[in-house]
């Protein structure tokens, strides 16, 4: 009964979130997706269940301080929360795809450079529509090795590129939380004006990992019989550019919220599937959701928390701050660095991208927004597979057995820091170029 209730508040809080622009539908998102949290409680990660506490005690001290910044930071949650869940069940969905199977099991055959080649950029590009479902599919291969051969330097280096090919997918993913969040704080900025400045970086950052991994035996074993043929890669790759296509129809042409577009595109491709499987012969059913407690906490509740923070500082400064020209490129070198600290310690991005675009972005020079817009998505890239206490270090720690800790932060150091110097010096000389 309880995975059925929870299921059901699931699926309301995505409705709410399709729906954020009518009356109230924001606030009724937000109960919706606190009372699924708080029905899978006893489920739930240590990380979740904090990030939920802190959105609680920000909740009572807005009702203290002004009760008019709940229906804000509400609608913020319910429209992220809608964000994911529509993610999700696109992820569900597609997972039960025979072409996706096949390209999983293709992405870890051939000889080491091939193989780590294959694992992280087939990663970034699946993490495209499956997000974190990512991790989950290409994880399990590796896992699965482990399983019948044990540790070894081939099963650590594919559990590098899985984390830093999903990790990549915030700065240049149209798909991402990052980008949406970035594209809606910062409204000066167009997605097509991020993406070409963030993709070169992301491709950069992908192909430096070749560097920092170990070597291997010049022959493996446990080679994937089973490989993806061409069509399956052409169908796979052709509901990618649907998805994308979609994103920018509803963003462009109908003038939606980035958020809602990729919602409203996810849900669009779900819906296109379940119609072609149901032409096909089959009965498509609807995914149970009853498991998503800890990403609704971690993004309903950081966006809650980013929602009222940034209000409140906002309205401190009373939007007079003035800053000598020099500062501006300073503030967007500190960026990427101040996501991945914040990621240390155990503060979900979502929290650092709602600050620095709710606060910063109502102060930044128009012109050089782009600079501010590339310091978050970088910063949360990085921040993504170079942190052990994001979500898809976590999903890796569970289905390799290798802590977090190491195969996060100590295997990745270098590239992260590498990646965060190169950030900073990008962020700030666009911001000095065009503000």
């Amino acid at each position: 009964m309880r995975t059925i209730i929870s299921t059901v508040l699931a699926y309301a809080a995505l409705l709410a979130g399709v729906l954020a622009f009518i009356p109230g539908a924001g606030l009724l998102g937000a109960v919706a997706v606190s009372l699924a949290v708080v029905l899978g409680w006893r489920d739930m990660r240590t990380v979740p269940r904090g990030v939920f506490v802190v959105a609680a005690l920000a909740l009572v001290f807005a009702l203290g301080r002004d009760p008019a910044l709940i229906a804000g930071a509400a609608t913020n949650m319910t429209r992220l929360a809608g964000l994911i869940l529509a993610v999700l069940l696109l992820s569900s969905v597609l997972a039960r795809s025979r072409d996706l199977q096949k390209i999983s099991a293709s992405l870890f055959s051939g000889n080491s450079l091939a193989r780590y080649a294959s694992v992280t950029f087939g990663t970034a590009l699946v993490s495209i529509p499956l997000n974190f479902g990512s991790v989950a599919v290409v994880g399990s291969l590796i896992a699965e090795r482990i399983r019948n051969d044990g540790d070894s330097s081939a099963t650590r280096n594919g559990t590098r590129a899985v984390l830093r090919g999903f990790g990549v997918s915030p700065i240049w993913s149209p798909l991402s939380i990052s980008v949406a969040l970035t594209l809606t704080l910062l409204p000066g900025l167009g997605s097509a004006q991020l993406l070409s400045v963030a993709m070169p970086f992301a491709l950069l950052v992908l192909c430096a990992g070749f560097v920092w991994r170990e070597p291997e035996p010049a022959v493996t074993r446990g080679t994937l019989d089973e490989r993806a043929s061409w069509a399956s890669w052409l169908r796979f790759v052709s509901i990618i550019a649907a998805i994308c296509v979609g994103v920018f129809v509803f963003s462009h042409l109908y003038a939606l919220s980035y958020a809602r577009a990729v919602t409203l595109s996810c849900l669009s491709a779900v819906v296109a599937g379940w119609l072609l499987s149901w032409f096909g012969g089959n009965k498509p059913r609807l995914p149970n959701m009853a498991n998503v407690s800890n990403e609704l906490a971690i993004v309903g509740g950081s966006a809650f928390i980013g929602s009222i923070i940034s209000a409140v500082v906002l309205g401190q400064m009373g939007g007079t701050v003035s800053l000598p020209g020099w500062a501006w490129p300073l503030l967007a070198a500190l960026v990427p660095w101040s996501f991945f600290l914040a990621g240390l310690a155990g503060v979900n991005p979502i929290v650092m991208g709602t600050l620095a675009g709710g606060i910063l972005g109502s102060i930044w020079p128009t012109s050089g927004v782009l600079g501010l817009g590339f310091a978050m998505v970088s910063g949360w890239g990085v921040t993504a597979f170079g942190t052990p206490y994001a979500a898809n270090a976590l999903i890796m720690e569970r289905l390799t057995g290798y802590p977090a800790r190491n195969a996060s932060l100590r295997w990745s150091l270098a590239l992260s820091l590498s990646a965060l110097a190169l950030a900073s010096l990008v962020a700030s000389s666009l911001t000095l170029w065009l503000a």
